[in-house]
């Protein structure tokens, strides 16, 4: 199994805000480094992440685990084995559980992700 610490992202898993508060992702949307996610809240058994990224993640699946990715600013493609998904601003898509995939952003790019509290980013 794959942990966040053996690749180049800068990942914080520490759920930062709780119930009843407001989030300005915003706060999070200026960060300097290529790879940056940062867990927002903790809503159910899942977690809502901010990511703000530019160039491409690795290839990896999560076995047991869907993951939602929402574009606020930029373009993601995430490429499946066949094709690859282009998402623009206000765009979603799941990536179901148990499909090789990798994520990319060509420019600067902030997205919001929705996935199980106990997923692995960097996959199983």
């Amino acid at each position: 199994m794959s942990d966040v610490k053996d690749f180049p992202y800068d990942t914080r898993l520490d759920v930062l805000h709780g119930a009843l508060e407001v989030i300005d992702e915003r706060t999070f949307s200026d960060a300097q480094v290529p790879w940056f996610n940062q867990t927002l809240c903790q809503v159910n058994a899942s977690v809502v992440r901010v990511g703000v990224i530019q160039g491409e993640y690795h290839w990896h699946k999560h076995d047991n685990d869907d993951e939602f990715f929402y574009v606020v600013e930029g373009r993601l493609l995430i490429d499946l084995e066949g094709r690859t998904v282009e998402l623009r601003p206000r765009h979603g898509f799941v990536v179901p559980k148990d499909i090789l995939h990798r994520t990319r952003a060509p420019e600067r790019t902030v997205i919001l992700m929705v996935e199980n509290a106990g997923i692995v980013p960097t996959g199983d």
